[in-house]
């Protein structure tokens, strides 16, 4: 009996290392006796870069860039693929996790100290640029990417704008004769780990927006902001970025860097699973451990655990889902690709403490998970 343990990220909680690392000693210190492997894996989500570096061999670049307040600061990407592929992750310069909780402010916040990575990277002569968006403080549609690079967001009398996403309500034209001309030659794609759109009630500003400090005025103030450059974007390059799939990604990001950029939008989770070679190590897998904080119907749209699953079944592998929070009813949806779902908790908890039990509840189910396991080899 061979297991491979897959978890995301158990957000706000275990990076997905750690908690693959949790599951692995929980197996430990049960009565199984078979062998297992730890692939911790990304959707696109904080994080994701990291793991791809890990099972890329990649190699660490350091990099000066703007945070999402303007602060100079030293941020990180790595070179895969002899040197011909940047793998960046937005949250590096970014990210929530460079601010306080008071700082937050997305009508301030600006995506730049990307793009100024992404500029450093073609300066080391990279033919693909790989964005794992998640984490973001931003709901700049990409504004500030895009600035870095080159291009200019105009008013009416042809100022350039600043204090970029606030007054983008003002936004007229968009200038791109500035543009890194690198970038025509390189092909950019984006690992999304969600699937939202642009605007409207489940778009960028209203679902992301509160997560990044903004009130009902602020959202509103930035849903406006986003639907100008729609409209923009819409006149000048015939691109309807209300219409992507994937385009509320990062605060609308996504959408920015297709329409204006030619980016690539990809489901998260499938794109790591290829590029990391995980079908290789699921093909020794007997059954498969996957998870993260929250399994619900959102997780059936293209998360972590999904893509784990989806491709674990098409194997005819078992699956388990360890999750800190599960759907009300397992519904059929669910059962076709999951065997097994677990709650990792073994009582009702307020969420600051169900947090700091994670590693510990993983340790503890993934215990019982093998001593079940040897339980039923033991039977045959």
């Amino acid at each position: 009996m061979h297991i491979l343990i897959s978890p995301n990220a158990y957000k706000n909680s275990l990076s997905a290392t750690a908690a693959a690392d949790a599951i692995a000693e929980g197996l430990e210190q049960s009565e199984y006796s078979g062998t297992f492997e730890c692939f911790p894996i990304g959707d696109g989500g904080d994080g994701t870069a990291e793991l791809i570096m890990q099972k890329c061999e990649g190699e660490p670049i350091t990099a000066n860039a703007h945070d999402p307040l303007g602060r100079m600061m030293s941020a990180s990407f790595g070179l895969i693929e002899k040197r011909q592929t940047a793998i960046i992750e937005m949250a590096a310069a970014s990210g929530l996790r460079l601010l306080k909780p008071e700082e937050l402010n997305p009508l301030r916040a600006s995506s730049a100290g990307t793009g100024e990575l992404m500029k450093h990277a073609l300066d080391l002569g990279v033919k693909k640029i790989i964005l794992a968006m998640g984490g973001s403080a931003t709901v700049d549609g990409g504004t500030g990417i895009l600035s870095a690079l080159g291009l200019q967001f105009l008013e009416k009398n042809g100022e350039a704008l600043h204090n970029l996403p606030a007054s983008l309500s003002d936004l007229a034209s968009i200038n791109n004769s500035g543009l890194d001309e690198r970038i025509h030659q390189t092909e950019i794609i984006i690992l999304c780990d969600v699937d939202n759109r642009l605007l409207g009630e489940k778009g960028a500003a209203a679902v992301f927006g509160p997560q990044k400090g903004a009130d009902k005025e602020a959202i509103s103030k930035l849903e406006s902001a986003l639907e100008k450059f729609t409209a923009v974007v819409l006149h000048q390059k015939r691109i309807n970025m209300a219409a992507l799939k994937f385009g509320g990604t990062a605060g609308g990001a996504a959408a920015g860097l297709h329409a204006l950029l030619n980016a690539r939008l990809e489901n998260g989770i499938a794109y790591f699973l290829h590029l990391t070679g995980f079908e290789k190590a699921l093909m020794k897998a007997d059954v498969v451990i996957t998870g993260e904080g929250r399994i619900d119907e959102q997780t059936l749209q293209g998360k972590g655990p999904m893509g784990v699953a989806t491709m674990a079944k098409e194997k005819g592998k078992m699956v388990i889902g360890l999750a800190g929070q599960l759907p009300p009813a397992i519904t059929p949806d669910f059962r076709k690709y999951f065997d097994l779902l677990l709650p990792i908790s073994a009582e009702p908890l307020e969420l600051k403490l169900a947090l700091a039990r994670t590693t510990e509840n993983l340790r503890r189910v993934s215990k019982e998970i093998g001593n079940q396991i040897s339980e039923l080899i033991n039977k045959k």
